[in-house]
């Protein structure tokens, strides 16, 4: 029986491999069919890590963030490589690497299979990997300007004095100065500030890439009044008051101190803190006015710099009300209507600038009433007000709504009807 079944074997061992390589065939091809094999590039750009750096090199020229890749994978690897973008990395690998100049490969793995990549742009970064140095350095403040006239400058300190220098060597061996910059232009008052460092080269530029620890100082400047000289306060003397219906809301001086001086120091001690302004004359006024006035100074004292100040007068318009009661104008009505309003005048509250509401006139303001397209009919509507000066405003209109009645001129008989009067109460 066992040679039989070896026999037929033996006789159909041709038959049988092609069938097997038939099977193979249409099994792959349902395969392929049912998840086809894609080449495609990949829509989302891949952060580019570095590995294995030693921390006591620097890279002085970074590598690009990411990377592009291009995939040959089945559909269903790609579905998900975009629905699980973690699961692809790319990195360099600095291992090993000492001082100097590098183009170094980019790797990429897929944590699914299969795939093949095709393409990685850029598939080698340039790099370059430089020895971290540090070194100390003091700092240099360069001090501009002048105090005020009447004062001279005092003790200047910096904290620290001395800053760190860190980064790559090629820019840490460029740095020969830590410099800050200090303005005293002016200054009347002791300054007490922070001042941005800047490392500098021999050639005075700046030298980028190096880091300072700490970057900033603190600065102290004493500024000091010199013996004979004294700050005081402007006091404004005026006299009058402003045109009838308008006040004073407001003085401003400027400066509003001044430095003063005298060859006999015991006469600016005995000054009482301020001094008086020349008597500025209010009368009249009605509108906000800017003057240059002098100061009344004791005798044996001067004004140090200009012999004036600016003395800046704000005037506004005393606020009031008024009440007016006014008959309606009646505009847009077709002529072959008639109306009748129920009231017939309106109660208005003006209120803004008493000089403007005491020359207020009839004439200023009118009360209407627009019936454009409007058809018998009855109505309720607003009446507006027109004519208002710019500075005054409508507080309140009583009543809000006027009935309005349309009808054809002719169902009434006209009778004359007196002209209404105007009255404005005080």
């Amino acid at each position: 029986m066992a040679k039989r079944v070896v026999n037929w074997f033996r006789n159909n061992i041709s038959s049988l491999t092609l069938s097997l390589f038939l099977a193979i065939i249409v099994w792959v091809s349902a395969v392929i069919s049912a998840d086809p094999t894609i080449i495609r590039t990949y829509p989302q750009a891949i952060p580019l890590e570095i590995i294995g750096q030693d921390n006591q090199l620097v890279l002085l020229k970074p590598p690009p963030a990411s990377v592009s890749l291009t995939l040959k994978t089945p559909q269903s690897v790609w579905n998900r490589l975009q629905s699980q973008p973690g699961l692809i990395h790319a990195w360099i690998d600095l291992s090993a690497l000492g001082p100097g100049e590098y183009n170094v490969p980019v790797q990429v793995r897929i944590s699914v299979t299969p795939y093949n990549v095709i393409h990685v742009i850029p598939d080698q970064v340039q790099i370059i990997l430089e020895p971290l140095i540090t070194k100390m350095l003091p700092v240099d403040l360069i001090v501009s300007g002048d105090p005020a006239l009447g004062y001279r400058k005092g003790t200047l300190t910096i904290k620290p004095e001395n800053v760190t220098v860190t980064g790559p060597k090629s820019a840490v061996d460029r740095v020969q100065q830590i410099q800050a910059e200090l303005d005293i232009n002016g200054a009347a008052e002791s300054i007490h500030k922070m001042v941005d460092l800047t490392p500098i080269d021999n050639n005075g530029a700046v030298v980028n890439g190096a880091t300072l620890v700490p970057d900033v100082i603190t600065v102290d400047q004493a500024i000091i009044l010199l013996g004979g000289y004294r700050n005081v306060v402007v006091k404004v003397v005026t006299k009058g008051e402003p045109a009838d219906g308008y006040w004073l809301t407001n003085i401003s001086v400027s400066p509003p101190t001044v430095t003063v001086f005298s060859a006999d120091p015991k006469l600016v001690n005995d000054l009482p803190g301020y001094v008086e302004t020349e008597t500025v004359d209010l009368t009249g006024l009605s509108d906000d006015v800017d003057l240059r006035v002098g100061l009344k100074l004791p005798a044996g004292i001067e004004l140090a710099g200009e012999g004036s100040v600016l003395v800046r007068l704000n005037i506004a318009a005393l606020e009031g009300s008024l009440p007016v009661t006014l008959p309606i104008d009646v505009v847009g009505l077709s002529p072959n209507y008639h109306v009748e309003l129920s009231p017939k005048q309106v109660d208005l509250l003006i209120s803004g600038p008493l000089p403007i509401l005491k020359a207020l006139k009839n004439g200023n303001i009118r009360v209407v009433i627009d019936l454009s397209g409007k058809t018998v009919g009855t109505y309720q509507i607003a009446p507006t007000v027109d004519l208002i000066p710019e500075q005054l405003k409508v507080a309140s209109v009583l009543p809000e709504t006027i009935q309005v009645v349309i009808t054809p001129l002719s169902r009434i008989t006209i009778t004359a009807v007196p002209t209404p009067t105007v009255t404005i109460s005080p």
